[in-house]
């Protein structure tokens, strides 16, 4: 039905169906209002993809993808949301139609073998191909049939509906249904866990982390020739990762996370960027980095079991992105270690409880206009801007459908905003690894390469047969 690709080499794939696939029951038409926390996300999609070799039960693409369908079905019973559409409120305020209008699934073809699938490049192969672009309702699947008899299973869905925790949980279960397995996670839609106080309590320090869309300049032209940001997929050995951990260290002994010694090497090196480029040496310019915290641990009452028990299956957003801002040549000059405290101290005010409940209520106190991290619409007119959010939960081995577990799976998210984003992962290797998903600017991702190529390394499927075992089929 339609191609993509096919010029210069690049990747086709040729959409062969389409259909609407709803919740295999009818389900009560009603409204689900977005949380506050919610409300903090603009409109952008995020994408997830996992790739599967031929399965030695020989089943077809035909019937991989009717057990696909069948199961998504199921899921969709308890995961309602998902079968949904997003509607204006009367206060402009966007809310979701729970009307099982169904989720929109894209049967496809490839010509491409999986050894051969460039997955250091997701721009060139993933974008756009074998992730689908969602048209309408809240989350679209795109089931892709692969040359050697391989396949790849994707999604995409509206940030403003759910964060990657709740992907996660959805993912598990829409597995386990296919799989006739119990769910093991029912989702939770209990808005009044994310409550505003009244009155409410927000701390100064929420203002300079949030702000309300319209006090926002307009955006800006880019500049003919400018740089822009591209994606890229790499892994860190677990020996590399341990190394900046050791860097990382102080000399008092105080040993920070493997996330905030990575944090701290990446700020650095988005920072060597910013003073090599920098035109005018007269100005200073400032290294913005941003951390995604989820909040699901941090709500809970202690010793309220119940509480916690709901935090933990709760489906919605549940984030903040505290952020550190530095000057460019102080993050170059200093040590790793510096860096890393720097990291650990804006993120110490972040992981509470209070800081949670605070920004419930700073949206709470700007509604009905909508709020927006400060980090993500930040311009690099005064120095670059980046987040990082961890993808350390990410499921990728129990996202098996019934013919083996994948053998990679990322999430895919060139989000739009004017700052990068990075998500480490687990390796599906299974060695304490890490996969980098990387969308920062194209010159940063050259720097990063020529200077910390022993870290970075771009993902292939030779890195992956380690432990996986491609056969020759794939």
């Amino acid at each position: 039905m339609v191609s993509e690709g096919g010029i210069r080499g690049e990747l086709i794939v040729n959409m062969t169906k389409k259909e609407v696939v709803a919740a295999a029951l009818p389900l009560q038409e009603h409204w689900l209002p977005l949380s506050n926390l919610d409300l903090l996300l603009p409109p952008v999609d995020v994408g997830v993809f996992f790739c599967y070799k031929k399965c030695g039960k020989d089943l077809s693409f035909g019937s991989m993808v009717g057990v696909l369908k069948k199961a998504l079905a199921q899921a969709l019973l308890t995961y309602y949301a998902f079968a949904g559409e997003l509607v204006s409120n009367p206060f402009g305020e966007p809310e979701i139609l729970c009307n099982n209008r169904g989720v929109d699934f894209v049967e496809a073809f490839a010509e491409v073998e999986l050894k051969d699938l460039n997955l250091y490049n997701p721009d060139d192969t993933i974008e756009g191909k074998l992730v689908p672009k969602k048209k309408q309702g809240v989350l679209a699947v795109q089931a892709t049939e692969l040359k050697c008899g391989g396949l790849v299973v994707a999604c995409t869905f509206d940030h403003r509906i759910a964060d990657a925790y709740s992907a996660n949980m959805f993912l598990v279960s829409w597995a386990e249904m296919a799989q006739s397995k119990p769910n093991s996670s029912v989702p939770c839609f209990r808005r009044s866990l994310l409550n505003p106080r009244r009155p409410g309590l927000i701390h100064p320090s929420l203002n300079d982390m949030y702000v309300p869309v319209t006090s926002l300049p307009p955006p800006k032209d880019p500049e003919p020739d400018s740089d822009y940001l591209i994606s890229r997929i790499y892994y860190i050995t677990s020996e590399q990762l341990n190394n900046l951990q050791s860097l990382a260290t102080t000399t008092n002994g105080c040993r920070r996370t493997k996330l905030e010694s990575f944090s701290a090497f990446l700020w650095k090196m988005v920072a060597k960027h910013a003073i090599i480029n920098n035109v005018d040496k007269n100005i200073t310019k400032m290294g913005k980095m941003g951390i995604v915290v989820d909040g699901r641990t941090r709500l809970n009452e202690e010793g309220d079991e119940n509480k916690a028990s709901l935090m933990g299956s709760y489906f919605g957003n549940v984030l903040s992105i505290p952020y550190g801002a530095k000057q460019v040549n102080e993050l170059d000059e200093k040590p790793l270690s510096y860096v890393a405290n720097e990291v650990h101290d804006f993120l110490d005010g972040a992981v509470t409880k209070e800081h949670f409940l605070g920004l419930i209520d700073w949206v709470e106190a700007h509604r009905p206009v909508p709020g927006l991290a400060k980090i993500y619409c930040s311009g690099t007119e005064d120095g670059p801007a980046f987040v990082i959010s961890s993808g350390q939960r990410f499921p990728e081995s129990k996202v098996d459908f019934g013919w083996g577990k994948p053998l990679f799976g990322s999430y895919h998210f060139p989000w739009g905003g004017d700052a990068g984003y990075v998500m480490p992962m687990p390796s599906p290797i299974g060695n304490g690894d890490w996969v980098v998903y990387m969308h920062l600017l194209k010159g940063q991702v050259e720097l990063i390469e020529n200077e910390a190529a022993h870290l970075f390394r771009p993902l292939t499927f030779e890195y992956l047969d380690q432990s996986l075992n491609i056969s020759k089929e794939c």
